[in-house]
């Protein structure tokens, strides 16, 4: 009885879950002039007033403001607005200019007109910026702070002022040790605060999971979380971390990153931003139009600010080549770049798919890896990569589970008579118990690439490390040899080369060299692409030492490899019961209809249809990528040595 199965899988390729606004057009960044006092325009006012802190012991000071044309018959939000390490309640008017932002805002009818309050966020009696600011009591009083806030400040606030005292019309945000507060205090009081602002958070700021312990209650509870920061900022991580746990667990937020350091500047364009969204109804689809900036891609060289990726998951790349003539961006499709005064070259491109890319910058003709990613060898030379992150890409993300190693081994081939290498994942506790043996998965990569190609873009450690922490597959070792024989795979000397080189020579180093089991039912033969084809030949022709086979993105080349796979499809039709008894799995997946090789598959399917070969097919979308081949081996991995 055939086994077969087709299996569909739709990821969403964006995360639809940040806000922007719905009343008011979209800009970018404050507009040229935004901090500058207006004559002519009403004016919001300003008072020092003190409040009795039970937290403290003793009367503290907070700076007021009061909106435009206030009136004690109305009743108005409040905002929160809190200050850095080296400041107290007067920072934000000596190097922000707060009410000038405001009043600018309110005079435009692009502020709901709201009370801002400026806290000593120094909960302490001595609450000045004196002294050593980094002193272990002064720190520590900035997470006092929160008891002053919620139980003091506020309540002060609610009985002086006519506010409306709700979640909904309470807002906190602030900057530096101030936007830490603000996560840390808004997040940590859902029930307080329906609208937090965070400008570059500083290392204060508590971990993601401390911050959002129940993503579905912050979720529910939230109107808008904004988190913004300076690209050329050293605190940039603080944010960063947290947006991708956000991400990671579905939370709506804006994440900003604009052009600068930390400073007011930045500062200054996050209250603009954030104060214009408040207390108004708010609009979800609009997210990818707000950052300035993408995020630096993960495969960048460290440091490197391009390519960035942005909400919408298109790329923005740049090259300095100021004596070029042409520069194009070759991924997949080739995209014109064009040159500033300044000789660099810039491109966006379209949305990319999810997970791993191939692509190399064009300059005048010639094809060059960008200096500012990481290499990778593919397409059959050295080229770049951009990582484009996805929800659900976690099962390949760097966990807080057990890790097993990848091993570079060099070995001689008594076939081709030459040193060669592969590369070895030996699964967690693998040295734990010396007597413990292992089954073997060998996996084969494609066309263009080499042992590298999953151990690296393939990210197969990870990918095991995971499933096995979970205990969704059996722990084994994964053998990544070099399928790149002195004659192409297309030629059946090719495969014949190949299929010794595994039998005579890596086999039988791995048996003698590493704790594994050497029988076919603990060992799988696997591959992608070229050395899908390679599987197929050498996996089927040896069913006596291979329980398991994995067909990823491949099939009889119809018109090169004719005769060959003629010769495959006689075998098997003479053995086909033998093949479906020795075989426990044999998997066949494809990267849709896209991908390159699915025609070709399903002519060979067909044939093993007629042959009654038994099989497991299995479909995701993404063509011929990295992308695919990676939840193949995801997909495959806990199905083997059952």
């Amino acid at each position: 009885m055939k086994k077969i199965k087709k299996i569909n899988l739709f990821l969403v390729l964006m995360f639809c879950g940040m806000i922007a606004c719905m009343a008011q057009n979209i800009t970018k960044e404050a507009p040229e002039g935004f901090d500058r006092e207006q004559r002519g325009i009403p004016k919001g006012k300003l008072d020092t007033i003190q409040y009795a802190s039970k937290t403290v012991g003793t009367v503290r000071n907070a700076v007021v403001y009061t909106p435009p044309n206030f009136s004690k018959k109305e009743r108005y939000p409040v905002l929160y607005l809190l200050h850095g390490i080296g400041g107290d309640e007067t920072e934000w008017l000596r190097g922000g200019k707060p009410q000038v932002i405001l009043d600018n805002l309110n005079a435009k009818g692009e502020l709901e007109p709201m009370i801002v309050v400026m806290p000593n966020g120094r909960a302490m009696k001595d609450d000045r910026a004196t002294g050593n600011i980094m002193a272990k009591d002064k720190v520590e009083a900035f997470a006092t702070f929160e008891d002053d806030l919620l139980k003091d400040l506020i309540p002060f606030i609610e009985k002086e002022y006519p506010v409306k005292k709700n979640r909904e019309h309470r807002a906190i945000a602030g900057l530096s040790m101030g936007g830490g507060q603000t996560l840390n205090f808004g997040l940590g009081n859902l029930d307080q605060f329906a609208w937090v602002g965070s400008f570059s958070a500083a290392p204060n700021t508590k971990s993601p999971e401390d911050l959002v312990p129940d993503p579905t209650k912050t979720k529910e509870m939230l109107h808008l979380l904004w988190i913004s920061c300076g690209d050329e900022d050293g605190l940039l991580r603080f944010s960063e971390r947290t947006h991708e746990y956000l991400i990671e667990h579905d939370v709506p937020h804006i994440y900003y990153i604009e052009p600068g350091g930390h400073d007011f500047k930045v500062w200054k364009n996050g209250l603009y931003m954030f104060s214009r969204l408040l207390f108004k109804p708010v609009d979800q689809a609009k997210f990818n139009q707000y950052s300035p900036l993408g995020t630096p891609a993960a495969t960048n060289i460290r440091g490197a600010k391009y390519p960035q990726l942005l909400p919408d998951n298109s790329a923005i790349f740049k090259v300095r080549a100021p004596e070029a003539h042409k520069v194009q961006l070759d991924l997949g499709r080739k995209y014109d770049m064009s040159k500033n005064s300044e000789g660099i070259w810039e491109v966006t491109t379209d949305p990319l798919g999810e997970g791993f890319h191939y692509y190399s910058l064009v300059i005048d003709g010639v094809a060059l890896a960008d200096p500012a990613s990481e290499a990778f060898y593919g397409m059959g030379r050295m080229a770049s990569g951009i990582e484009v992150p996805f929800e659900g890409d976690d099962y390949y993300a760097v966990k807080d589970v057990p890790h097993g190693e990848i091993r570079q081994v060099r070995y001689y081939s008594t076939v081709l008579r030459s040193w060669r290498r592969f590369f070895l994942y030996t699964p967690p506790g693998y040295n734990d118990n010396p007597k413990e043996d292992f089954p073997v998965l060998y996996i084969l990569h494609g066309g263009g690439e080499d042992e590298r190609g999953w151990a690296q873009q393939g990210k197969t450690d990870l990918i095991l490390d995971n499933l096995i922490a979970e205990g969704k597959a059996k722990p084994m070792l994964v053998v990544m040899p070099d399928g790149n024989m002195p004659v192409p795979a297309f030629e059946e000397r090719g495969l014949q080369m190949f299929e010794s080189e595994l039998k005579e020579a890596i086999i039988p180093f791995v048996e003698n060299k590493y704790k594994v089991k050497a029988n076919a039912e603990s060992r799988a033969l696997a591959g992608l692409s070229m050395g899908g084809i390679q599987t197929l030949y050498a996996g089927i022709n040896n069913t006596d030492l291979f329980a398991y086979l994995g067909v990823f993105s491949s099939g009889w080349i119809t018109q090169r490899q004719k005769d060959i796979a003629e010769g495959q499809y006689n075998f098997m039709r003479q053995n086909a019961n033998q093949i479906n008894q020795d075989l426990k799995l044999f998997w066949i997946a494809m990267g849709g209809k896209e991908d390159i090789a699915y025609r070709n598959c399903q002519t060979m399917l067909t044939k093993f249809d007629e042959m009654d070969i038994d099989f497991t097919y299995s479909e995701y979308p993404g063509g011929h990528t990295w992308p695919v081949w990676r939840n193949n081996l995801y997909s495959i991995a806990p199905l083997l040595f059952q």
